[in-house]
């Protein structure tokens, strides 16, 4: 007797059809919006982690800046500041960003 809009059944002619099409639509722009950037962020960020060395200047979470002196597959040990005694353990998940120089060597090419 009446449109349903629920569950988009018992719609007159192929208006059923629109709505599945509708929230297909939906789901792909969902998609494309929020769950995609998300794991491309998810991909830099284990990038980053998996490329830490000995000696790199890091940022963690806490908002501290430190140099790697020691690593284990899931752990570093930080040293924060000129005090040699000032050493913490902490997951690699905490750390926010890594301050590595990218140098790039010039490339010359001379001509005679």
């Amino acid at each position: 007797m009446g449109v349903y809009l629920i569950g988009g059944f018992n719609l007159p002619g192929g208006q059923s059809t629109v709505m599945v099409v509708y929230i297909i639509f939906l789901i792909l722009i969902m998609y494309f919006l929020m769950i995609r950037p998300q794991r491309k962020e998810e991909k830099k960020k284990r990038e980053m982690l998996n490329s830490l060395a000995i000696g790199d200047s890091v940022l963690t979470t806490a908002g501290f800046y430190g140099i790697i002196i020691d690593m284990t597959p899931d752990t570093v040990i930080v040293e924060f500041g000129n005090n040699k005694n000032c050493r913490i353990p902490m997951q690699k998940a905490a750390i926010v960003k890594n301050e590595k120089p990218n140098y790039k060597v010039p490339t010359t090419t001379e001509s005679k």
